[in-house]
């Protein structure tokens, strides 16, 4: 994705309509000055309780990936390869590097 991004590609957990899923996500984040947040976007593969989902209009969802990491987001529209595009706000569902306030070295 872009340069001053993380990263994540991997398996993960999608609940969705109160049903988990497992599918294979590619996520990419950054903190976003104009909306002042860290702001996430990415893909994840489709699944049959993600598409019932998505068909009812309930698009918020929660991701989880293996390491323990979590975040609520929103299918934004279903893809030509029978995922969906996914995008959240606010802490990702994938490790970052902290900053200390002082210092640009991560933490």
């Amino acid at each position: 994705m872009g340069d001053d991004e993380e990263e994540y590609h991997g398996p993960a957990t999608l609940v969705a309509g109160g049903v988990e899923a497992a599918v294979e996500a590619h996520l990419a984040g950054h903190f976003d000055p104009l909306v002042g947040a860290y702001t996430w976007r990415g893909r994840v593969s489709g699944d049959p309780a993600a598409d019932a989902a998505f068909t009812a209009g309930d698009t918020a969802v929660v991701l989880r990936t293996p390491d323990g990491h979590e975040a609520e987001g929103r299918l934004a529209e279903a893809n030509v390869w029978g995922g969906y595009r996914i995008v959240g706000t606010g802490t990702p569902p994938f490790a970052v590097p902290r900053v200390a306030p002082d210092d640009d070295e991560p933490v």
